[in-house]
């Protein structure tokens, strides 16, 4: 046991455990019983979490959700009332308030639009030392309980088929419109996602959860409960995060797959990646929007690109990532970063408005969450929120599952390929819900 201490606003107790991987897990299996639970976890991958190797909030101490008019301006009153830690989501429906005119869509298996919440219980890992706050329990007794707790025996095995939402014709058919806007000027990119689903499923997310960390541990991955409807995610990829006045945000566009077990084939991918001139194209159309998104909170002449063409290897992929920096300007905040960056380029295209006119257009289903942002946020403004991708959505109640997968479009594209390439990522998923079941 280490002395009492303080980390940013709340009072915590330090103890020494030991057997950091087994901490882990215990975090997960304690925190998702309760209604409310983000659990992130950055596989050790350095500057994720602000330096935390994972993170527990558990229990709702006090929250707020709310469907797009006016919920930024109530989440900064909430702010305003509660100097805690805060965590919570964006969903992508979120666009329809900062751009009145486009539809509001619904969320495929019910999260709501922005929700955000005070945790009870608030747990952080750093190497083998556990620090915990809470506003209602001694946390002793806590750790009493982590150290006892036990995963559920895993669900039955059940054969999930997932659907597509968009029949293969119907999918070539959209890419054509889509490089026919593109011929006309009326967008350089854009991101364009389907849903696969499937109904009438029952899982455990937590034992799926386990085994996406199995097969894909990623800086950002988060386990996040809102009563029965769950974010399984594993995502590679950085929104934005905010120290002090320093803002940077790191869009992923490039990806090229890794050969292991195949060092001079795997190099091989790294340095064709790094060669991409169709990969770069997309990459740097991405950053100049990010530029111009920072440079709305941002003091003139501070937002910077600190890298360019980043090739960072992941345990399955390569991703060609950039980093595009900036001082806020005074009396600026995370939500202004929200509000003026979001939604974030890389799930989107350029320019940004026409492009969401054009998703709302052709997409068949709301992304929800995904494409969306989770994070956190501590009582001095510091703030890291992810990119929902690689993930899987799932309610519970409704026993409704959905993958979202998409690709960014270009006139290069090839409607073919980027169809396989759909298929490939949902193939991957449904491998893991496989998995997560024998």
């Amino acid at each position: 046991m280490l002395n009492n201490n303080t980390v940013t606003g709340r009072s915590f107790k330090g103890y020494s455990l030991g057997n950091a991987p087994e901490i882990k897990k215990q975090m997960l299996n304690w925190g998702s019983r309760f209604n409310i639970c983000c659990f992130m976890d950055s596989h050790n991958y350095p500057d994720s979490l602000q330096h935390y190797d994972a993170i527990l909030a558990a229990g709702a101490w006090k929250w707020i959700a709310s469907a797009p008019g006016n919920a930024f301006a109530k989440l900064r009153a909430f702010t305003h009332d509660n100097s805690d830690w805060l965590f919570g989501h964006v969903g992508f429906g979120m666009q329809s308030e900062i751009f009145p005119d486009l539809p509001v869509q619904p969320d495929p298996v019910g999260f709501p639009h922005l929700g955000f919440f005070v945790p009870e219980h608030l747990l952080l890992l750093k190497g083998d030392v556990l620090r915990v706050s809470s506003h209602s329990q001694n946390p002793d007794s806590i750790v009493a309980a982590l150290t006892k707790s036990t995963a559920d025996k895993p669900a039955g095995h059940q054969v999930i088929r997932l659907i597509p939402a968009v029949p293969k014709a119907d999918y070539v058919r959209t890419i054509g419109e889509l490089r026919a806007h593109i011929r006309r000027g009326d967008c350089y990119e854009i991101n364009f996602c389907q849903e696969f689903s499937a109904s009438e499923t029952v899982i455990d997310p937590v034992q799926v959860f386990r085994e996406m960390s199995n097969v894909s541990p990623n800086p950002f991955s988060v386990f996040y409960k809102s009563d029965e409807t769950y974010l399984l995610c594993a995502s590679p990829e950085r929104f934005f995060t905010l120290q002090g006045e320093s803002v940077w945000s790191q869009p992923i566009k490039g990806t090229a797959p890794r050969f292991p077990d195949d060092p001079v084939r795997d190099e091989d991918q790294s340095r064709r990646l790094l060669a991409s001139a169709k990969e770069k194209a997309e990459n740097v159309m991405i950053v100049d929007l990010v530029r111009n998104d920072l440079s709305r909170v941002c003091r003139p002449g501070s937002v910077t690109v600190t890298e360019l063409f980043g090739i960072h290897a992941f345990p399955q992929v390569f991703q060609m990532i950039s980093t595009v920096s900036g001082e806020l300007s005074g009396g600026r905040n995370w939500i202004d970063v929200l509000e003026n960056c979001f939604p974030m380029g890389s799930m989107t295209g350029a320019p940004k408005k026409r492009v969401l006119e054009l998703i709302a257009r052709y997409e068949k289903t709301g992304r929800g969450i995904f494409s969306g942002t989770v994070g956190y946020v501590d009582p001095d403004g510091n703030a890291d929120f992810n990119v929902v991708i690689r993930s899987i959505l799932y309610s519970n109640t409704r026993r409704q599952l959905s993958c979202l997968v998409g690709s960014g479009i270009t006139w290069y594209a090839d409607a073919e390929q980027e169809y396989e390439e759909c298929l490939l990522k949902v193939q991957a998923l449904l491998k893991i819900l496989e998995g997560s079941k024998r």
